[in-house]
């Protein structure tokens, strides 16, 4: 291992006081002066380029031939509905595209929550304006959309299987919003010459941010495991008298970071003083479900890697 002389984080820090389902604030120390940066860095970067989401990539509204036409009893023209659809956040489950469709008669505001699709399709934010009717207007529009990642012009969402009548628009499919992250002091023992590394991420509300951070973090880690693999040490075989304690019993004295778990149910293991597998096992699930911001999807997930460990709740280890 060249990273052994290496101070490194053992964990990050959703803070829990401000996160919510758009924003996320993420602290992890303490990294080598420079290391926060270098970190910081390309997490920002792969958060606001590289997460895919879902946007809107065509329309088709009765009556209307182009984008720069005015439909009559209709306030705003095609330019401006295209612009407020952009707006609306949506999230697809087990599909790459699908269609959407308003029919909406008579004087009003029409939202996204009036929006009608299958059940593949969520409107995140009903409340999105998207156009203004008069007392005789009719409006009847479908709208395509896809997942994608990062910005695509109106010409590359020209497909071939878009129908007559569809316009083509251009999307911005990155469901995170914005990025920050700035570097503080922090202390080992008596050196406080250290990074602590902060990361705030905003997102449109379709992914959570630590859902976001995590899909970065695993791009950045993707991207560099071809240059670790460079000057990889061979193998060697050494043959060596058995342990006197079983395999279990090693096992079980690994920390939970080998559980790969996801920031939040780590989180909580650790704040509950829960270091080792040992400690885990030794925990009943009714002891589980009491700790603080662990919930019954925090279970499922520990169950699951215990399970295919060979493990699982309730073991007098």
């Amino acid at each position: 291992m060249i990273w052994h002389q290496f101070q490194r984080p053992t964990s990050v820090t959703l803070e829990t006081e401000t996160a919510n389902d758009t924003y996320g604030r993420f602290v992890a120390q303490p990294f080598e002066r420079g290391w926060g940066t270098t970190v910081g860095n390309a997490l920002r970067r792969s958060l606001l380029s590289s997460i895919p989401g879902a946007a809107v990539t065509a329309i088709k509204i009765e009556g209307v031939d182009h984008e720069f036409s005015v439909m009559p009893g209709v306030v705003e023209d095609v330019t401006d509905i295209i612009l407020n659809l952009k707006q609306v956040p949506i999230r697809l489950h087990g599909v790459d595209s699908a269609f959407i469709t308003l029919d909406v008669d008579g004087s009003g505001s029409v939202t996204s929550g009036m929006m009608k699709g299958s059940a593949q399709v969520e409107v995140v934010d009903p409340d999105i304006h998207i156009a203004t009717l008069s007392a005789d207007a009719v409006f009847r529009m479908t709208i395509r959309v896809g997942i994608g990642r990062g910005y695509a012009q109106a010409d590359e969402n020209q497909t071939e299987d878009l129908d007559l009548g569809f316009i083509p628009v251009d999307s911005a499919s990155s469901p995170v919003i914005k990025v920050n992250f700035r570097i503080e002091m922090a202390r080992v023992g008596q050196k406080t010459n250290y990074d602590k590394l902060i990361v705030e991420v905003w997102t449109d509300g379709t992914i959570k941010p630590e859902e976001a951070v995590s899909q970065a973090a695993q791009l950045v880690r993707g991207h560099m495991d071809i240059y670790a693999a460079l000057a990889q040490e061979e193998e060697v075989e050494y043959v060596t008298e058995p342990e006197p304690e079983p395999e279990e019993e090693s096992e079980l004295d690994k920390s939970i970071d080998t559980l790969e778990l996801s920031i939040r149910s780590m989180n909580c293991l650790k704040n509950a003083n829960i270091k080792s597998l040992r400690d885990l096992v030794s925990r009943s699930e009714k002891e589980m479900v009491e700790i603080r911001n662990f919930g019954e999807k925090s279970l499922k997930e520990v169950r699951a890697k215990l399970e295919a460990m060979g493990f699982g709740f309730g073991i007098d280890a």
